[in-house]
Formats: C-alpha cells, sequence, structure tokens
C-alpha cells in the first residue's frame, strides 16, 4: 500500500497518485484548479465535535491518540472508507489536508487506519 500525506498547500506532483481531499472544509486560498483533486471526500473528515475537541484539548498529553481512536470509531464501517481502500488498492494515493501540524492531522489519522484495515498482500 502506498498512501502518503501532503499538505494542499504544497505544489501537485506527477508523482501524487491520486490526489483526494480529506478536509470537510475547502481550504482557504486555494483554487480547484490548483488542487488538482481527483476526489474530495469530506465524509471521512473527522465529525465537527470530534475536530473541535481535538483542537480545544491539544495541549493535553495523550490527546493525539485519543482522537485516532475516536476518529476511528468514527470511520468503522463508513461507506467511503471501501471507496478509499479500493483506491488505494489501485496504487498509489495522496491523502491531502489544510492543518499546518503535519504530524497530528486527520489525514496522517486516516492513513495509519486505513494501512490496518486493509488486508496485506502476499
Amino acid at each position: 500500500m502506498d498512501i502518503r500525506t501532503k499538505r494542499i498547500y504544497e505544489p501537485a506532483s506527477a508523482d501524487d497518485g491520486q490526489r483526494i481531499l480529506v478536509d470537510r472544509l475547502w481550504p482557504r486560498g486555494v483554487s480547484r484548479d490548483e488542487a488538482r483533486l481527483d476526489l474530495w471526500l469530506r465524509d471521512v473528515a473527522p465529525s465537527h465535535g470530534l475536530r473541535e475537541r481535538f483542537h480545544a484539548d491539544r495541549r493535553r498529553e495523550g490527546d493525539w491518540e485519543e482522537f485516532c481512536r475516536l476518529y476511528a470509531q468514527e470511520l468503522s464501517g463508513h461507506p467511503a472508507v471501501a471507496d478509499l481502500l479500493a483506491r488505494v488498492r489501485q496504487g498509489r494515493v495522496t491523502l491531502l489536508y489544510a492543518s499546518r501540524d503535519e504530524e497530528h492531522n486527520n489525514a496522517v489519522a486516516l492513513r495509519e487506519y486505513l494501512s490496518t484495515a486493509a488486508p496485506r498482500k502476499g
């Protein structure tokens, strides 16, 4: 499986594979042409409540792990996840996000979820 994450503000690259925006809101200052998206999967973004909770409580230790756990619960059984997994099996996918935090964002958590949800080949 080849799942990458990338800020949507970074230039699109030929080696991005399928470019999928996984934020609920459209990123400020980015035109649809600049984004060069293959898909906008806003439905796989964390719920409004979970996103607010994570941003409000980020300073507490363990919040990232708690966010990932709760987000995985939201993703479990979600129909859009099956579509996303099918795309991942076809080849490279780059999950795009707008957050400034490159290590703690929904695209990173989603990549981890997909990595554990997809059966390994071999």
